[in-house]
């Protein structure tokens, strides 16, 4: 910055040394001063370049189809195809919402956040991700475990849109219209449905504090987290237009719901139907899901829920357990599939890189065995590749490695996989 300058026909700028008149006039600061010119170049530089990034909302992109939408979530999770058609609708009918709020009708459209219902590593947290990505919104995820009411040791609730702020560099309008994902929701059930005498400040309570956030209010929000930062000054965001997404496992509500569809339903709909939907309406979530398919907001306020925060989520998508044939395309057909990233870690190297029929095989029923999802996938691959990715970089130097080979024995014996060699051509 210029060393602000002072001669006889009055004040400067500080950063062009330009005179103070009546089309520029100086502002002034402490022991400093900035003109008009000055503060409009400071605005476009700040702004410019966030308003070339496509934000929905803003005229820049248009609103994609539930088809298309569906469409380009098939590119990056395999199956659930259910759960993506119901996820799709819900959220373009949440942002053509955003998009007609300037349109003039009696007709107030409510928000419809949703909850994810399905086992650990079946893609909830892709989804949410995804979506984000396809409408170029801010995304942020939070872990519902490590939330607790005001004044209690852990993070306050606030903090789920402190982090969709960072997300978005703390451009406020942005933030208001992006997706907020809070993880592992059903760990703040309470532990029956009768309220409890003592105080909960991990459960029920953050579900109480959660609600105001979720159902839209203008929250005022510690940029940097409350506790560690007190003397901060607070953002006003609102947070009406702002999707919120959770998921769980729900481990066990397939015996919560069996008992509505059982003979113990009270009401017209038994045995074969929930009010939910039925095997007739939708056949393929039923052969597919199970009891999960007929999960009502009833079940999860039976499962320790508090009815208040389950009437703020009225889309629920059930995704099913993943079985061999999807762990198979998992592993191979997404645009970010594992395999798809350690072959073209090795093509760095000038290296290629392949793997046997049965080793994939081997692959997928290892990770079926460890029944935590796609993530096992991951997790058998690093574990096979580690040795051979330290080892890949020394012997291209080396002895000119041009193939690897990866074959069932390297996973279930521990061996090496086959190396092939080129020789060096000689020097002239």
């Amino acid at each position: 910055m210029k060393k602000r300058v002072k001669d006889d026909f009055g004040k400067t700028c500080s950063f062009c040394n330009s005179r103070e008149n009546i089309g520029n006039y100086l502002i002034h600061g402490k022991n400093a001063y900035i003109c008009v010119n000055c503060v409009k170049l400071l605005y476009e530089s700040i702004f410019k370049a966030r308003e070339k990034q496509p934000a929905f909302g803003a005229g820049h992109i248009e609103l994609p189809l539930p088809a298309e939408i569906k469409s380009q979530l098939d590119e990056y999770v395999i199956g659930q195809d259910y759960a993506k058609k119901v996820i799709s609708v819900a959220v373009y009918n949440h942002y053509k919402r955003i998009v007609s709020a300037m349109r003039e009708s009696e007709v107030e459209i409510e928000k419809s956040n949703i909850i994810l219902i399905g086992p650990t590593g079946s893609g909830k947290t892709l989804i949410a991700k995804t979506l984000a990505n396809i409408l170029h919104v801010p995304f942020a995820i939070s872990d519902a475990t490590t939330l607790t009411e005001a004044g209690y040791v852990g993070e306050d609730v606030e903090n789920v849109i402190t982090r969709l702020l960072q997300a978005c560099d703390y451009n406020i309008g942005e933030a208001e219209k992006g997706i907020v994902y809070i993880d592992e929701i059903d760990k703040i059930s309470r532990l029956s449905e009768n309220r409890s005498i003592t105080r909960d400040v991990s459960g029920e309570g953050v579900q109480q504090a959660l609600l105001r956030l979720v159902e839209g209010t203008i929250a005022n929000i510690p940029p940097y987290g409350g506790r560690k930062h007190p003397e901060q000054q607070f953002l006003p965001v609102n947070t009406s237009n702002v999707l919120f997404i959770c998921g769980g496992t729900f481990d066990g509500i397939e015996g919560i719901i069996e008992k509505h569809m059982g003979k113990n339903t009270l009401g017209f709909m038994k045995n074969k139907q929930s009010s939910g939907f039925s095997h007739e309406i939708y056949p393929d979530a039923s052969n597919s899901l199970g009891a999960r398919a007929f999960v009502e907001q009833d079940d999860l306020v039976k499962y320790g829920m508090i009815p208040e925060f389950v009437g703020r989520f009225p889309i629920i998508a059930p995704l099913q357990d993943l079985d061999k044939e999807t762990m198979k395309k998992i592993l191979l057909e997404p645009k970010n599939a594992v395999l798809k990233q350690y072959k073209e870690l090795a093509k760095i190297e000038n290296v290629e890189l392949s793997f046997t029929d049965d080793a994939i095989e081997e692959v997928c029923d290892m990770a079926v065995k460890k029944k935590i999802g796609a993530r096992g996938l991951r997790s058998i691959i690093e574990q096979t590749m580690l040795d051979i990715m330290f080892d890949i970089p020394n012997l291209k130097k080396n002895k000119n490695l041009k193939r690897c080979l990866i074959t069932k024995d390297v996973l279930t014996k521990k061996t090496a996989p086959v190396y092939s060699f080129t020789r060096k051509a000689s020097s002239q």
